[in-house]
């Protein structure tokens, strides 16, 4: 299987593969040969895809290149789109709502999703921000929250 997303990481940040799109799929690289079905499912929406793999990329690169992205183009919705449960594809959530901070884009949405066990599932801002903060995660352990 031959990969069709381009990589983030290589594109220009005011590329013309990205002009005239107006959302921008960050997805885990294994996911469109993982599961086809649902990175198909966004590619039909209108979300341009971006690959990434933090395996193989460094997230404060990646982070940077976005944030140049979202500063020189017209964008309404950033969303990242996982495998659940891999260390490297949740950096790329932390990635994304640090790059948010960063740069603040007024009037772009942004969205999290995995995969969990073939079933897509979105993921609110907050499970993104508690599962960076382990201390935070023992606590709703502790309240048997989870």
């Amino acid at each position: 299987m031959v990969y069709t997303a381009p990589r983030l990481i290589d594109l220009n940040a005011k590329s013309r593969l990205l002009r005239g799109c107006r959302k921008i799929l960050v997805v885990g690289r294994c996911v469109e040969v993982e599961h086809p079905e649902v990175y198909k499912r966004f590619v039909e929406s209108g979300y341009c895809p971006l690959s990434v793999c933090l395996e193989a990329e460094h997230v404060n690169m990646v982070g940077f290149k976005l944030a140049g992205m979202l500063r020189r183009g017209a964008y309404e919705e950033v969303s990242v789109l996982t495998v659940d449960g891999s260390m490297h594809c949740t950096q790329l959530h932390w990635m994304v709502e640090e790059v948010f901070k960063v740069v603040n884009p007024e009037n772009v949405k942004r969205r999290h999703f995995v995969i969990h066990e073939g079933e897509l599932l979105e993921v609110s801002h907050e499970a993104v921000k508690a599962s960076r903060f382990l201390s935070r995660v023992e606590k709703l352990l502790k309240k048997g929250s989870l």
